[in-house]
């Protein structure tokens, strides 16, 4: 948690205007865009039901990761105003990007809703840049800044597809789920 009041009105300001510009466009401005003001195309009930269901649990996470950032780390997902803390808690625990698998969630459920194919191919450049960016800055950047903590972290928690249950760093390697 951060130390202090104005510690953490500050990173959900930073995090909210971060929230607004980075996510806000790629989930949202660019979808909107893509398909002409949110046009439909062709879809059935059951593709739209489950990609609003998508976008609404991508929409959540997105938001919850955000208020990880702020809460536990002390600082925004923004490279600019980083985290104090390395974040484990919450949806950190299943992965180590929430926030960008939330992003393609909400880009996918958008595709299934409106029965856009266009949304699908954005929904692959929207995983496709993040993961350049998260292999060659963010995860060197995350080494050097938290060293074996965050070694130990990327060896336990994958990268972008979840894990059934949560890692807790005091996990050991041969500790299972049932021995705790």
């Amino acid at each position: 948690m951060p130390e202090n009041g104005p510690d953490r009105w500050r990173a959900a300001l930073g995090s909210l205007l971060f929230l607004v510009v980075a996510p806000g466009v790629v989930a949202g401005l660019v979808p909107w865009w893509l398909t002409g003001g949110w046009r439909t195309g062709s879809t059935v009930f059951v593709l739209q039901l489950v990609g609003a269901i998508l976008l609404a649990v991508g929409a959540g996470a997105l938001l919850w990761s955000f208020g990880q950032f702020v809460w536990e780390g002390a600082g925004t997902p923004a490279p600019v105003a980083p985290t104090r803390r390395l974040v484990l808690g919450g949806l950190y625990r299943f992965v180590r990007n929430p926030m960008y698998v939330a992003v393609i969630a909400c880009v996918v459920g958008q595709a299934m809703m409106l029965g856009r194919p266009v949304l699908v191919a954005y929904a692959v450049v929207t995983w496709i840049l993040p993961a350049a960016f998260v292999k060659f800055y963010e995860e060197p950047t995350l080494l050097r800044a938290y060293g074996d903590e965050y070694e130990e972290y990327r060896r336990h928690v994958p990268a972008w597809l979840p894990r059934l249950y949560p890692w807790r760093p005091s996990d050991s390697p041969g500790e299972t789920r049932s021995s705790r």
